[in-house]
């Protein structure tokens, strides 16, 4: 195998892990509400800590995986997401401050796992030719489906048998052990790492995209340049909108599920994973379609055409599923509505990969900061428009969202070099 695939696969594993790091969270909520006595009110926050200090620190972890390089900075980041997980662990009813605890040790776990997909998307910047890195990045993106996935069933047994506070054990080892492999596994650059053939870095040269001068390591775009450019605000905008309707799967699928829906803890632990397997198919197919058009008709219609169809049906998707009766059937078209809303993740990364060039890490981070801020604001939104209005509102605004950013691709030039 190629070695460039092999570090994206890792990565796919990485992504998986981050995810069950994070998501496990919105399984155990059930049993921690019981035993912390918190309402679903009070919860919303504690899930929106985790996205605040995420996405505050998007911006920064990309300039550092740009300086410093994703292989050591994602092995950090790793160490520092699992320690903040096996912390969760830790906390109990007796705190004085309870719910201060919980929102300081979700927000530190989310300035952990920024570090992420900023340096994910610096590594194939560096790493992945042009014409790749949709699939690149679908693969990558798919772990974030896997992970997702997997945390329902995977941390419902976990807790059924062993408790809660043993997720988040669990969670944090494997997330250690990840980090440990990566480094010794990973380098920044194709030409340092002693496994990779000379026909392979050729490849690889060959196919990076030509930078201009001002890009050269060391002379990182500024932020003036990143954050005044039309099109990083167009799709960091369209991020958000992909963000704020990801995450109402990510924290509030299983609880809607189980408690507005009617389902039972085990149907619910299963359906619960419906979203997440279409996100992790929806991922890899919509990177591998986004390359092949791109190569046929350029990258107007393979990135930006791939992400406004992509954002679009999922709003279809998510609308048509509040309108279902049978929870059964209503899970499924809305595990649609995810499967096609991830059908535009290459797109976003592969996009901000070429505009930044060597500054990839730092581009993508402002453009994920806007999915996070998404996030933040469905973590803590969804539960009150379900209060004032119903969950059939909530997820019609997620809708309504999708809708706005599937037109933010319009405003995009996918071919912009900042810095040029």
């Amino acid at each position: 195998m190629p070695i460039r695939w092999l570090l994206v696969f890792w990565m796919f594993a990485i992504s998986a892990i981050s995810y069950l790091d994070r998501v496990n969270i919105s399984i155990a909520a059930r049993f921690m509400q019981q035993e912390f006595h918190i309402s679903d009110l009070q919860l919303g926050p504690v899930f929106s800590a985790f996205l605040v200090g995420y996405a505050l620190f998007q911006a920064p972890a990309g300039r550092l995986a740009d300086r410093f390089g994703p292989r050591l900075i994602l092995m950090l980041g790793t160490l520092w997401w699992g320690v903040f997980t096996a912390l969760t662990a830790m906390v109990s009813a007796s705190m004085a401050g309870l719910l201060l605890v919980l929102l300081a040790v979700r927000f530190s776990l989310g300035a952990g796992e920024a570090v992420l997909f900023p340096a994910s998307n610096r590594l194939v910047a560096n790493w992945i030719p042009s014409r790749e890195r949709g699939l690149a990045n679908g693969i990558i993106f798919a772990g974030v489906g896997a992970g997702a996935g997997v945390t329902p069933p995977l941390v419902g047994y976990i807790v059924l048998h062993y408790g809660w506070r043993a997720s988040f054990w669990i969670s944090a080892v494997i997330g250690i052990a990840a980090g440990v492999v990566w480094y010794w596994l990973a380098r920044d650059r194709p030409e340092d790492h002693p496994w990779v053939a000379p026909g392979e870095i050729t490849l690889i040269e060959q196919g990076l995209p030509e930078l201009p001068a001002e890009l050269e390591i060391g002379k990182p775009l500024p932020w003036r340049t990143i954050f005044g450019s039309k099109d990083v605000l167009a799709v960091a905008f369209s991020y958000f909108t992909y963000g704020y309707a990801a995450w109402i799967f990510f924290a509030w699928f299983f609880i809607y599920l189980s408690k507005v829906r009617g389902l039972d803890l085990k149907s619910s632990f299963y359906y619960s994973m419906l979203p997440f397997i279409a996100m992790a198919v929806g991922s890899t197919v919509g990177g591998r379609v986004s390359d092949i058009l791109t190569r046929r008709y350029g990258n107007r219609i393979g990135r930006c055409g791939v992400a406004v169809a992509g954002i679009a049906l999922a709003a279809i998707f998510i609308a048509s599923g509040t309108q279902v009766e049978s929870a059964r059937l209503a899970s499924i078209v809305l595990a649609g509505g995810a499967g096609a809303l991830y059908l535009s993740q290459s797109s976003f990364w592969s996009v901000t990969a070429d505009m930044g060039g060597r500054s990839a890490g730092s581009v993508s981070g402002v453009m994920n900061m806007g999915g996070q801020i998404g996030g933040i604001v469905t973590a803590s939104l969804t539960p009150l428009i379900a209060r004032q209005f119903s969950w059939t509102a909530s997820f019609l605004v997620a809708a309504a969202l999708c809708a706005a950013g599937s037109l933010a691709w319009l405003l995009v030039d996918p071919d912009v070099e900042l810095g040029r």
